[in-house]
């Protein structure tokens, strides 16, 4: 049991006026855990607020699916004047963010996918992931905020042209039911970006304002490397973002990859999990499976940042072979690491409540039984 179980139960509870969950609205404090009992205060707009029955019987519902012998204990609260000015003025600023992005009634969930450091296999992640999702007959838009380095046209097979415009809005070109913008699509070939902060801001701006998305059900966002502009820019301006990290099992990479997750947690941006690439080989011979980058990297990040692993991806050729040609490993579910990724996306859209072995995250293979 971790806090994070405890925050990923009660997100299935809504406000019913707000029909937002209250962890998203900031309405959970207080968690405990332990060998007795998990619980919650939870902290309601007004303290005379007619469904706080409600809530409180949905929210402890939602608990003892997850309490085990442990007793289930919720407590109400409210906020004070100024936590519900805070929150009402947020909402706004996101709503208004919301539709003027894709439209009045949109409900897309933005997915930002991050790394410590460059070489992990991120884009990869990024661009497979959305077409899994694409694959389940979701509306997905992909944006490429990789400006130094994108390669996201390049592995989704789309031509590095500039998209045509309609009304003063760029038309985001569409692979594999994705539609995707890219700095890629505006750069000669081999030429690069030259730029500051302020710059690079602008432009993330023009890719998430300035183009005709429509509204689709998620919007994955490539980050760069780091913890650097681009990805305080997207904190700023979409900050119900949520983030995935991106990781290889060896140490170095890891270490990295651990402050791409504090950021989040600066910026007040909810961790998803951590995904691990490049995770093992399996050997065509004998079927073992040999751990080149090492192994228990993306774990140790999840229990360090207090989240789940969502899944390891084998290392394999015909992924990076899918990559260079524009043929994505995730269009084909039956081999491994197609099928690690449609695990990921049951897992995302909470088909699953996990895409690994046990409720640790830690199957027998990675306590040390290795099968190679």
């Amino acid at each position: 049991m971790t806090h994070e179980d405890v925050l990923r139960a009660l997100s299935s509870v809504k406000d019913p006026e707000l029909q937002r969950d209250i962890v998203d609205l900031g309405m959970v404090r207080d968690v405990i855990f332990d060998d007795r009992r998990i619980g919650a205060t939870i902290v309601l707009t007004t303290a005379g607020c007619p469904l706080r029955n409600q809530i409180r019987a949905d929210a402890e519902q939602a608990l003892a699916a997850i309490a085990g012998a442990r007793n289930v204990e919720v407590k109400l609260d409210a906020m004070s004047c100024d936590e519900r000015d805070e929150l009402a003025g947020r909402l706004r600023q996101r709503d208004q963010l919301t539709q003027s992005l894709f439209g009045p009634g949109s409900h897309t969930r933005t997915i930002a996918v991050a790394s410590g450091k460059g070489g992990v296999g991120k884009s990869t992640v990024t661009v497979n992931l959305a077409t899994a999702l694409a694959a389940k007959g979701r509306a997905v838009a992909l944006i490429d905020a990789d400006v130094y380095g994108p390669t996201v046209p390049l592995m989704m097979g789309l031509p590095a042209v500039p998209p045509e415009t309609h009304q003063g809005k760029m038309l985001p070109p569409e692979a594999h039911g994705v539609k995707v913008v890219s700095m890629g699509f505006f750069l000669p070939d081999n030429e690069p970006v030259v730029w500051r902060g302020p710059m690079l801001g602008r432009a993330i701006e023009q890719f998430l304002g300035d183009v005709l998305w429509g509204s689709p059900d998620y919007l994955f966002i490539d980050l760069p490397p780091g913890t650097g502009d681009i990805a305080l820019t997207i904190a700023q301006m979409i900050p119900g973002a949520e983030l995935i990290i991106v990781t290889t099992p060896q140490e170095a990479a890891a270490r990295t990859a651990v402050k791409a997750a504090k950021m989040a947690q600066m910026t007040k941006q909810r961790v998803l999990g951590v995904v691990e690439n490049m995770s093992y080989f399996v050997c065509p011979d004998c079927g073992g499976r040999h751990y080149i980058f090492g192994r228990g990297g993306a774990f140790e990040i999840a229990r360090l940042m207090d989240t789940r692993l969502l899944g390891r991806i084998p290392l394999d050729e015909a992924t990076r072979e899918g990559g260079d040609t524009g043929h994505p490993a995730a269009l084909d579910p039956s081999t491994p690491v197609g099928g690690a990724f449609a695990d990921i996306a049951r897992a995302l859209e909470g088909e699953a409540t996990s895409a690994v072995a046990d409720a640790e995250g830690l199957g027998d293979d990675d306590r040390g039984a290795d099968k190679a």
